[in-house]
């Protein structure tokens, strides 16, 4: 649990360092900016960490090359969300990634929960 609060603090700066590298922090505001990066952050240390053989969220330690990682998913997630938007997809951009959050949290790592076995009942994601 520590270290997810570390990911969720981090990914706050890392969000705004990405905001000033992609040149959005006075146009999207700070907590579009915390929040993107929160996102990106937990996104890219959770999926793209694996790939590069390098400690995720879910590892007990805190790694230079996870925070690069994170870095870049959020970068790359700002990009997405500046591309949006011009046609208000902010908002979808965030109901996007929670999709793809519980789909993951729900089928990749087969959660028992009461709220991942209603998720499995909808008829557009069986």
């Amino acid at each position: 649990m520590t270290n997810f609060l570390l990911w969720i603090i981090v990914g706050a700066v890392i969000g705004w360092v990405a905001s000033l590298i992609m040149k959005t922090n006075s146009r999207q505001g700070l907590i579009a900016d915390i929040v993107v990066g929160i996102v990106g952050a937990f996104l890219a240390g959770l999926f793209l960490s694996p790939l590069f053989n390098i400690s995720t969220i879910n590892d007990g330690n805190f790694s230079v090359p996870a925070l690069l990682v994170s870095l870049g998913g959020a970068v790359i997630l700002l990009a997405i969300s500046k591309l949006f938007r011009n046609i208000g997809g902010f908002l979808i951009i965030v109901l996007i990634v929670s999709a793809i959050f519980i789909y993951f949290n729900c089928w990749q790592m087969d959660s028992a929960s009461a709220f991942c076995a209603s998720v499995r009942q909808l008829p557009f994601l069986r």
